[in-house]
């Protein structure tokens, strides 16, 4: 337009950008409470939508009061593009970062709501945000007018370079999805490593898996190592589990009674202890001759991995007391001593775990 600014154009401008002033805040009342009444609902997808709407129609507000101001104003048709341009490059710049925490709002939410999913995987959502992000990188460069063809063209033969000199991270990368898509492995399960690292699973991300071990340290595996190792996973295909206890009696014990007796203790701590399957059956099983005593196994259920110790530390301590109560002995290794003349020498070991000495002059 050629004509001369004048005082009704100022006016007309200033009517628009007022106008998506009060726009913006009064979207932005009405967006708070509806963020009050979201919060109230047991689904929490309704919370991450409402957040993202509050960042974006208060700036599409703004936005289109200074588009309405820069058509009334007697701008060149030149300048009117650029400023158009500009505020749609500004619009959706703050679209994707909303649409961005949008979608990785509701990937977390869903994978917060399904036990077969990682809840806690930050993984699946870096790469919703990413791919979103990019999206809309692609969306800015075309509303300016710059081909991405080319620039695709580019990133494909860039990527092969990029592929080659990150080949452990996108081993990482894929390893991770592989092993989350496989459901071997969940945020929360306790695993077991051939390599000695044990504890729970507390994220499983881009590259790495964080485990914590009972004694509340984290270890941080690559996920190209997790995926590669052999691993023990107590928590699945079921979170109870069985421990074992082995026990030993004298030979002159009545193993009925024993057994009985052995029971009824099993019972006690299976119902009394915290952690316990308290519908676990009691399982005694005897299974060896020993040098001197008569040994088996007691099997406990517990609930997870972590409460095994707390079980077996009860269980033991109420064993032994109720063996004194009944008189069963549990006896302690012996070893038989010959004397020789001239020598002390030890014939028979009674005990596995003594290493017989040399013999020795008598003095």
């Amino acid at each position: 337009m050629n004509r001369a600014l004048t005082l009704d154009d100022l006016v007309l401008a200033g009517i628009a950008l007022a106008a998506g002033l009060v726009l913006a805040l009064m979207s932005r009342t009405l967006l708070r409470w509806l963020a009050k009444h979201a919060k109230r609902t047991r689904w929490s997808g309704d919370d991450v939508i409402v957040d993202a709407l509050r960042s974006v129609v208060p700036w599409a507000a703004i936005a289109g009061g200074a588009s309405a101001a820069a058509a009334v104003l007697p701008l060149t048709r030149s300048v009117q593009h650029h400023v158009n341009q500009v505020l749609q490059v500004w619009l959706i710049v703050v679209v994707t970062f909303s649409a961005a925490r949008v979608v990785a709002g509701l990937v977390r939410t869903v994978t917060q709501s399904r036990s077969g999913v990682a809840g806690s995987a930050t993984i699946f959502v870096n790469i919703t945000r990413v791919l979103v992000l990019a999206i809309g990188f692609l969306v800015v460069l075309q509303t300016l007018g710059i081909s991405i063809a080319p620039l695709l063209t580019a990133l494909g033969v860039g990527g092969l370079a990029v592929a080659l000199a990150l080949q452990d991270t996108l081993a990482n990368l894929f390893a991770g999805v592989h092993i989350l898509a496989s459901k071997t492995v969940q945020p929360g399960d306790y695993i077991r490593l051939s390599s000695g690292e044990e504890g729970y699973v507390v994220d499983i991300n881009w590259r790495q898996t964080t485990v914590r071990q009972l004694s509340n340290n984290l270890v941080v595996i690559p996920n190209g190592q997790l995926a590669k190792a052999n691993m023990t996973n107590y928590t699945r295909p079921e979170q109870e589990l069985t421990v074992l206890v082995q026990v030993g009696v004298s030979y002159d014990s009545d193993l009925e009674h024993v057994e009985r007796v052995t029971a009824d203790v099993v019972t006690d701590v299976m119902t009394d202890v915290t952690g316990a399957v308290p519908e676990h059956e009691p399982a005694i099983r005897f299974h060896t001759f020993g040098d001197s005593r008569i040994g088996f196994t007691v099997i406990l259920g517990v609930g997870e991995f972590s409460d095994q110790y707390r079980i077996k530390h009860e269980f033991i301590k109420r064993l032994h007391r109720r063996y004194r109560e009944e008189g069963i002995r549990i006896p302690a290794p012996t070893r038989t001593v010959a004397l020789q003349q001239g020598s002390v020498v030890i014939p028979h070991q009674r005990s596995g775990e003594d290493v017989a000495p040399e013999p020795t002059r008598a003095d």
